[in-house]
């Protein structure tokens, strides 16, 4: 019998603090509930499209494309982005996918699930971007390195002849 007058004076107490925080208690709406689900789905889809072979993969773009044409919204453009950053595939565009996420990302006011998936992905992709152009400055800096070094055996052989 304690124990339950316990619990309940304990739910009670609870239930007086929600009111210090309303916006921790408020029910999602049916649009973030929506868009929770749609998020579900894109990151099984993207995975589902990571392990498939070449061609299969190719469809996918095509009808993630055909999609996008439909339909330039969100989700369109979130799944669409998601197929091109696929990393490893013939048809891997970062910039493209970045780009489509962007006006997504960039979107004024409260962002929900799916604008929190693409702002995540964009984030990636940039960082992804950023990496590539470092590797290959880094690349060409060791080019113009070996170059350096062949000429200088070069000239060493011609002065020792």
């Amino acid at each position: 019998m304690n124990r339950v007058i316990a619990a309940l004076a304990c739910l009670a107490f609870l239930g007086g603090c929600a009111n210090l925080w309303p916006g921790l208690t408020s029910a999602p709406s049916a649009r973030d509930e929506r868009e929770s689900r749609q998020v579900v789905e894109l990151i099984g889809y993207a995975q589902k499209v990571a392990n498939l072979q070449a061609e299969d993969q190719q469809r996918e773009l095509n009808a993630s494309s055909h999609i996008f044409s439909k339909d330039r919204g969100a989700y369109g453009r979130v799944r669409l982005a998601l197929v091109l950053s696929l990393p490893g595939t013939a048809f891997c565009d970062e910039p493209k996918a970045a780009g489509l996420l962007e006006p997504v990302v960039l979107k004024d006011g409260p962002g929900g699930p799916l604008q929190q998936l693409a702002g995540l992905l964009y984030t990636q992709l940039g960082e992804r971007m950023r990496e590539q152009r470092r590797a290959a400055q880094l690349k060409d800096q060791l080019d113009a390195l070996k170059d350096v070094e062949r000429k200088i055996i070069e000239r060493e052989q011609t002065r020792t002849r």
